[in-house]
């Protein structure tokens, strides 16, 4: 068979059923592939940037997805390079599969021919130009191999349209994934780290992405019920308990964080990380004020990430879920002997941080503020929503506000955070599990960044709902100059001579969307923003189309952070709640 039948192959043998790209003529030989071996369905992108971000997106819905993305040679190849910078920050597998020049014209400046491997390099765990047919299996194997080993991320393969269409001799029924290589902690390891543990009268988990692409949640929830020791969730980690769950103790950092979560971690006098990065988001950049009166364990599958941002007090290397299997045994042993000591006034204390040190949310005031948007989806949006969405104010205001009960239904890009992201991985995420409700979240520049994608939902009635909140400004660069004393080439205002009755809001997206075969409403009065909502997704499931509900807001809204880079000193610009109908949807009731 040929070597991009071999391929092919292989894809099927790992668990690929679903690739996303977009075709031509230096990968249509794998194309062909594709189509007749049957197996793998295919979605068509309008960019390949997006097909590489609906890769993710699909990886991220669920434990064993593993997202594949393909082009063509040149510029399909560096459009993919977002995508892979994506999700080597974030941990995420995917496979990017270019075309590219015959392997004799390669360095002759062909049509065409740029060196992606070398460009990919970067940014993937391996990025390979195969120039002889015969290792194509091969190839293809260690890359899986690679993706699901140590700390996941992406490959790139590139290959030469001569390569593709050369025979060579492959048996893919005796066709076997090499074994997955994850370390793993041991006993003793274990038993020193819970040892700080029980020596700490405050203690706290931080807990990663790492243990939910491990698929650990439940054994995190179980240690932490088991040792009464609450749980503090990164940006990538939301999830791994519910929101509402009496040991979770909110999110920390300058940004993406809730007042009684960095209230509850600066009360801590220990820490157990496991599967998190420490980034700057999360700590600060003062890393004084988030180690100094705390020790620190740290648990991650990557050994050079232990001691990259700071040294802990004692470092392991392991995969979440070895370790946390380990944890749970540990402690429930101790549990047996009487060992573990009673934390209830510890936790108490933290849960009346979060009964009191709520944010306002309920404004009713026209042009709408944010805040009231996403009490509203609270509202709508029940537990088992997806919600998808990538970098902004919004996505800042909306980790503070909106609450997730399950792993993998908070799917956001941490590290990279590109615009235009959200829509893709929404995508991909839908495609992933049709059934989810999935609630993609954007300002309007994200929103306007790969907005074409938004066609491919049309074609292949991939519903979901996107809530876009519209202030036609570059919110959080606006913000992040207000220290610089400027406010440069970041409002995005004009009139727009077909659409008058919009104002200075520039971009009519209700025709955009509609002209890309989707619905759309527009919503002014935040009052009518509920009944937009349930309309999405009536329209949603009616039409099998993406559906965009544009809520308008006021032009300026400074949403809470820290300007001074530190987590003890977050500015509030917005009254606070001080009465429970400030925060209708809290977490908690308010207590005054």
């Amino acid at each position: 068979m040929t070597a991009a039948r071999a391929a092919v192959e292989i894809l099927k043998r790992e668990g690929v059923t679903k690739a996303f790209g977009v075709p031509g003529a230096a990968i249509n030989p794998f194309y062909r592939e594709l189509k007749e071996s049957g197996g793998v369905d295919h979605t068509l992108a309008r960019h390949v940037e997006g097909a590489s971000h609906m890769a993710e997106g699909y990886t991220r819905a669920n434990p064993d997805n593993i997202g594949v993305c393909i082009g063509t040679s040149g510029p399909a190849g560096t459009d993919m390079i977002t995508g892979l910078y994506s999700a080597i920050g974030d941990s995420i597998p995917i496979l990017c599969i270019t075309g590219q020049a015959p392997t004799n014209v390669i360095h002759k400046e062909d049509f065409q021919a740029v060196d992606i491997a070398s460009i990919a390099k970067p940014v993937t765990k391996a990025a390979t130009t195969v120039l002889e047919a015969a290792q194509v299996p091969g190839v293809f194997q260690h890359a899986f191999h690679l993706m699901r080993s140590g700390r996941p991320g992406p490959v790139l393969i590139d290959l030469p349209i001569d390569v593709q269409l050369t025979e060579i001799e492959f048996d893919p029924e005796t066709y076997e994934p090499l074994p997955v290589y994850k370390p793993s902690a041991t006993r003793a390891q274990i038993e020193k780290a819970i040892s700080f543990l029980l020596q700490s009268q405050r203690p706290l988990i931080v807990a990663g992405g790492g243990i939910i692409n491990a698929d650990a949640s439940d054994l995190l929830v179980q240690f932490a019920e088991l040792t009464g020791t609450p749980v503090i969730p990164t940006l990538m980690g939301w999830g791994v308990l519910p929101d509402d769950h009496e040991l979770n103790a909110g999110m920390v950092g300058l940004q993406t964080s809730h007042r009684y979560g960095n209230a509850n971690f600066l009360e801590s006098d220990f820490v157990l990380g496991i599967g998190n990065r420490w980034a700057n988001r999360h700590t600060g950049y003062k890393l004084d004020v988030y180690t100094k009166g705390r020790k620190f364990v740290h648990v991650d599958i990557e050994p050079t990430q232990i001691g990259k941002i700071f040294a802990p007090d004692y470092g392991i290397a392991s995969d979440a879920k070895a370790a946390l299997e380990l944890f749970v045994e540990v402690a429930k042993e101790l549990k047996a002997a009487g060992k573990l000591p009673d934390r209830s006034e510890w936790v108490a204390s933290t849960q009346e941080r979060k009964a009191t040190l709520q944010r306002r949310t309920h404004f009713d005031d026209i042009p709408m503020k944010p805040q009231r948007v996403y009490e509203e989806m609270n509202k709508a949006f029940g537990p088992e929503t997806r919600y998808v969405t990538t970098i902004g104010l919004s996505q800042i205001a909306g980790a503070q506000m909106l609450h997730v009960y399950k792993p993998r239904h908070w799917i956001n890009c941490g590290q990279a955070g590109p615009l235009g992201w959200t829509i893709p991985a929404a995508l991909g995420v839908a495609t992933a599990d049709p059934e989810a409700p999935v609630v993609a979240l954007s300002g309007d520049y994200d929103f306007q960044f790969m907005i074409e994608e938004l066609a491919v939902g049309a074609q292949h009635k991939i519903p979901y709902v996107h809530v876009l909140v519209n202030n036609s400004y570059l919110g959080l660069i606006r913000q992040a100059q207000i220290g610089l004393d400027i406010n440069f080439q970041v409002n995005l205002e004009f009139e727009n001579i077909n659409s008058p009755e919009i104002g200075v809001y520039g971009v009519d997206h209700v025709k955009v969307v509609e002209g890309l075969g989707c619905k759309a409403v527009r919503v002014t009065d935040p009052n009518e923003l509920g009944a937009a909502l349930e309309e999405a997704k009536k329209l949603a499931a009616e039409h099998r189309v993406p559906v965009v509900v544009e809520a308008i807001l006021e032009r300026i809204t400074n949403i809470a952070m820290s300007k001074t880079a530190d987590i003890s000193d977050v500015t509030e610009f917005e009254e606070l709640a001080t009465e429970p109908g400030h925060a209708p949807t809290a977490i908690k009731p308010l207590k005054s």
